[in-house]
């Protein structure tokens, strides 16, 4: 089953028209606590670099941030899909 977008007040969230910076950025130093959702907020609707806990980085576009997880389009390389993640499964990230 696929996730779909969560409906806006007009309509269902639509992915970023254009695709992320073709760079990837320097990892921030990193903390042993969970990621706080206050800062991810800062980043809502704006290209976003995580690295996860586990596997490489990758480029994000937040919609939802809530206590526990985040939620948006992450890039494949190629175009946008709806994802969703835990936050405590995220190392660091950084907005642009």
């Amino acid at each position: 089953m696929a996730f779909m977008p969560p409906q806006g007040p007009f309509g269902p969230q639509q992915p970023p028209t254009a695709p992320p910076p073709q760079i990837t950025p320097v990892q921030p130093l990193t903390s042993t606590f969970a990621v706080d959702p206050g800062a991810m907020r800062g980043c809502m609707y704006r290209n976003t670099y995580i690295w996860p806990q586990y596997g490489p980085g990758f480029w994000f576009f937040p919609i939802f941030v809530g206590r526990t997880s985040v939620a948006g389009f992450r890039w494949t390389g190629s175009s946008w899909i709806y994802a969703g993640y835990d936050l405590g499964r995220i190392t660091s990230f950084t907005c642009y």
